[in-house]
């Protein structure tokens, strides 16, 4: 039995034949687990000789209907596609940045029977001194965003890296130990922010240009590995 029958096999025996039943005709299991599989094989992307980046973060949009039908199973069902992923990961050689999360959202628009999947590759970020509190955010005149989570840009700044020594720690492959600081000082009654890269394999791009130092400002964006970032003021302000 080759690896897509073998995950298939496994997805479809994960709730016991009770989920295949109650989607007759609908949205089934296995249908999600072999579109998922594919997502991975298209979007894997060629980091070194034996290994290839792919997406860790999933959303399956289904119809009414099915997301509906699909809730009571749905635990069992994302844990068990998850592992499934994993699984073919390892037997691929492909690499996650994070952990893999998958998640089942509403699509009105979609007839019953019919669903799509959306991707991205997320990676993990581990703050060292802890995560900033929103006081602290919304105090700093900008903050740095990634993946979602908003970082305080105050002096002296930040290195960014994949080691346990940055002080901004990103899972994510293409990203040096020590790749890249932040550097923020004070300049009259504002603050002077730049990036300087450390020496990085893969470099550094700011607003889609390859640089080795650039003056950053809002709106400014960062590119690192494949983990994109956004230097803005804290909402509301």
């Amino acid at each position: 039995m080759g690896i897509f029958a073998r995950f298939e096999k496994k997805v479809e025996g994960a709730v016991n034949g009770v989920f295949a039943r109650a989607f007759k005709g609908d949205v089934q299991p296995v249908e999600i687990a072999a579109r998922l599989q594919r997502e991975l094989d298209a979007e894997a992307k060629l980091m070194s000789r034996n290994k290839r980046l792919v997406p860790n973060d999933f959303s399956v949009h289904l119809s009414q209907h099915d997301h509906d039908k699909l809730a009571p199973y749905a635990n069992t069902l994302k844990a068990e596609l998850a592992t499934g992923l994993r699984n073919h990961a390892r037997e691929m050689g492909y690499v996650f940045n994070g952990p893999v999360k998958i998640g089942f959202e509403l699509d009105s628009h979609l007839p019953t029977g019919r669903f799509t999947v959306t991707s991205q590759a997320v990676a993990g970020i581990t703050p060292r001194s802890g995560r900033a509190s929103e006081t602290a955010i919304n105090r700093a005149p900008l903050v740095l965003e990634v993946n979602g989570t908003r970082h305080p840009l105050q002096p002296p700044g930040l290195v960014i890296g994949r080691g346990s020594e940055a002080d901004l720690r990103i899972n994510d492959p293409g990203i040096s130990r020590r790749h890249a600081q932040i550097r923020v000082n004070p300049a009259g009654p504002g603050l002077q922010i730049d990036i300087v890269d450390l020496g990085s394999t893969n470099g550094i791009m700011v607003n889609g240009q390859r640089v080795q130092h650039a003056v950053l400002q809002e709106g400014s964006r960062i590119e690192i590995g494949s983990t994109r970032m956004l230097i803005h003021a804290p909402a509301g302000r």
